[in-house]
């Protein structure tokens, strides 16, 4: 097995797509795509859901593009099904609109220093904020981690590295919870 290999998989990746596949195999049927929605969504009638082993939060701006597909790529190495996570505002984690009724451990991720200031009540900057667990300002038991918005990353890849390093530390606090 190769180092890169090895690699990878420390870090939770178990399943990547070359950049030099095409577009077309991120729409095929077992690809995730990206659906920015609220936790009041209700699935359909006919579909079969597996209970989530644990739910993520993201907040941030909405990302476009390139953002867009990093952010699949998240979801995809973080190998989570669609109950499992939901995108929300960061004025949303002020509001009562958070998914109360999940009953497995729950990490919140803030995309961007803003994000996380506003979901959290801190004043530091997002260096400061990074690597540290905080709490969810509306709810003390959901811890939250820091990271770089994912616009800003598409033009600064080199922080790509900080950002799986965050969310191994997420990945971390869900397996010890």
């Amino acid at each position: 097995m190769s180092t890169h290999t090895d690699f990878l998989r420390e870090m939770g990746v178990t399943e990547w797509i070359s950049r030099d596949s095409s577009v077309s195999q991120l729409t095929q049927p077992n690809s995730v795509k990206m659906q920015i929605s609220t936790a009041s969504e209700t699935p359909m009638d006919n579909e079969v859901k597996a209970s989530p082993k644990a739910f993520w939060m993201f907040f941030g701006s909405e990302p476009k593009g390139d953002a867009q597909q990093l952010f699949q790529n998240i979801i995809r190495a973080l190998g989570l099904n669609r109950d499992e996570w939901v995108w929300k505002s960061p004025n949303d984690a002020h509001n009562k609109n958070l998914p109360t009724e999940i009953n497995v451990p729950m990490v919140a991720m803030a995309f961007g220093g803003p994000a996380a200031q506003t979901i959290t009540g801190e004043r530091d900057p997002l260096p400061q904020l990074r690597e540290t667990i905080l709490a969810l300002h509306a709810e003390e038991d959901i811890p939250v981690v820091a990271t770089f918005d994912l616009n800003q990353l598409v033009g600064k890849p080199i922080d790509k590295a900080l950002l799986w390093q965050d969310l191994l530390l997420a990945k971390s606090v869900l397996q010890n919870s």
